[in-house]
């Protein structure tokens, strides 16, 4: 077991975007992005894994393949391998989401119990 807060991973940058990794193994990968405000991500794509994004703090802009979305405190987002994402904090707060890039070994680990 691993134990990490995720507040320790809040760190902002005045001149771009940051990114701290929390975990990487075994095909998986979490992190959080930090965004001040008017900062951006680029558009951009995961082939081969799907995309999970929380927003943990502030409000923003995400785009899916061209479509623009708000999100906010507690949103959930999850972006397949094959759309293209990007990421705009178009408010006046900081931004920060947490995001997992998985794989799934098998479909027994995708089922409600």
């Amino acid at each position: 077991m691993e134990k990490n807060s995720v507040k320790e991973f809040m760190e902002y940058n005045e001149d771009k975007f940051t990114k701290r990794v929390i975990y990487k193994n075994e095909g998986t990968t979490a992190f959080v992005l930090n965004f001040m405000p008017d900062q951006s991500l680029p558009a951009h794509k995961h082939p081969g894994s799907v995309v999970y994004l929380y927003a943990i703090t502030g409000n923003g802009t995400i785009i899916i393949d061209g479509k623009e979305s708000e999100i906010s405190e507690a949103d959930l987002i999850q972006v397949g391998s094959g759309e293209e994402m990007a990421f705009k904090n178009s408010g006046s707060d900081p931004v920060s989401l947490y995001v997992v890039l998985s794989k799934v070994p098998n479909e027994n680990y995708a089922k409600n119990i």
